[in-house]
């Protein structure tokens, strides 16, 4: 994946590219959170845009990264790209701006994660929310799910691996706004520029005073929920799907972005 950074205005936006489903990869998903982190020290930053190009938000994490990574019998693979999406999340939640999630089309399971921890959400219409981890012999990301809908909602969602529309997440009071595609950028940008426009102080210790009121520790709980995904790849349920995925057998991430893909 390639990441790219602006600045402008106050605004940092970080686009998310990696064709065809923008699949997480462990050394960027490492270097989104070195960038999340780094707006600490930059004061000209005062929100970020988190997006995407291409098909759709995310799709994931990079399941023939990670295979490819376990060669040697070994789980290096899914050790790093549970370490490295355990800080991306942790730094989106704890960046010291504002975070506006932009997203443009399916957003599944690693996204989930990114876009839960968001402070706003704006996504385009019929945009698909959804963890296909229990399809794929995995867990993870029901903290941040949960972040998004009601508790019920959650639990259905996870054990369905069925996901939920912008629509609906609109509804809840998730999402901010729900926009036509080709006013998802200009969308995201006002949205950010509000919150650029605030005393820079005040806004990050706004920030920091949310996150120290939230009910729930979101780092303990994600990687407690990542306790189940090792133990079902030492009892062979991880490594079947995703060995299942490199011999063309299924493939959980388009199958996933068919599901979300709502009539308009």
């Amino acid at each position: 994946m390639a990441l790219h950074e602006t600045v402008a205005d106050g605004v940092a936006t970080i686009t998310m590219v990696n064709p065809p489903v923008n699949a997480l990869g462990i050394a960027d998903t490492y270097r989104l959170a070195t960038l999340l982190d780094g707006y600490k020290n930059q004061s000209e930053v005062r929100a970020v845009i988190l997006t995407a190009e291409g098909r759709g938000f995310c799709a994931g994490v990079d399941i023939k990264e990670i295979q490819a990574m376990n060669a040697d019998g070994g789980h290096l693979g899914l050790v790093e790209a549970n370490r490295s999406c355990a800080e991306a999340f942790r730094a989106v939640y704890e960046c010291v701006v504002p975070v506006v999630a932009a997203v443009n089309g399916f957003c599944l399971g690693s996204g989930i994660g990114l876009v839960g921890n968001a402070d706003v959400i704006v996504a385009v219409k019929g945009a698909g929310f959804g963890l296909p981890e229990v399809d794929n012999g995995a867990l993870g990301a029901a903290t941040h799910l949960m972040r998004l809908v009601p508790a019920h909602r959650a639990r259905w969602m996870l054990y369905s691996c069925e996901p939920a529309t912008a629509e609906e997440l609109h509804e809840y009071g998730s999402l901010l706004r729900v926009v036509a595609a080709e006013e998802l950028a200009a969308t995201a940008a006002e949205v950010a520029g509000v919150l650029a426009a605030k005393d820079p102080l005040v806004m990050r210790a706004a920030k920091a005073s949310m996150n120290g009121i939230d009910p729930v520790d979101i780092r303990t709980s994600y990687r407690f929920e990542q306790g189940f995904t090792f133990e079902l790849n030492l009892l062979g349920r991880g490594d079947a799907a995703r060995s299942a995925f490199l011999r063309g057998e299924r493939d959980p991430n388009a199958a996933a972005e068919r599901r979300s893909e709502f009539p308009q």
